[in-house]
């Protein structure tokens, strides 16, 4: 009998599992101004998410709701490991035209 590693559980969790869990988790942060930023992203993009990026993603919203979303206004630059593609699509995002 084999222990499985808590770092294999994404990897055998299917992709729309993962997707659907995510997408909660971008809706409901506690902080109303991340769940506008993450949910908007979730909404637009979290479907076309790559595997790969979507690790990225959920390393990147463990983190406090107050950094997220400082990284995500450019009011601080985001620590070099969250400074990636998935930063960059959350910072491109029009959230203005969005929550119109």
């Amino acid at each position: 009998m084999t222990s499985q590693d808590p770092a294999d559980d994404n990897a055998s969790e299917d992709l729309a599992t993962r997707r659907k869990r995510l997408y909660f988790r971008s809706w409901h942060r506690g902080i109303k101004e991340a769940d506008i930023l993450l949910g908007n992203f979730a909404d637009k993009y979290l479907a076309s998410l790559t595997a790969d990026q979507l690790d990225r993603y959920e390393d990147l919203i463990q983190e406090q709701d107050v950094d997220i979303i400082a990284w995500i206004t450019g009011s601080q630059p985001p620590p070099k490991r969250f400074d990636t593609d998935v930063m960059q699509l959350l910072q491109k995002l029009d959230y203005v035209e969005l929550t119109s």
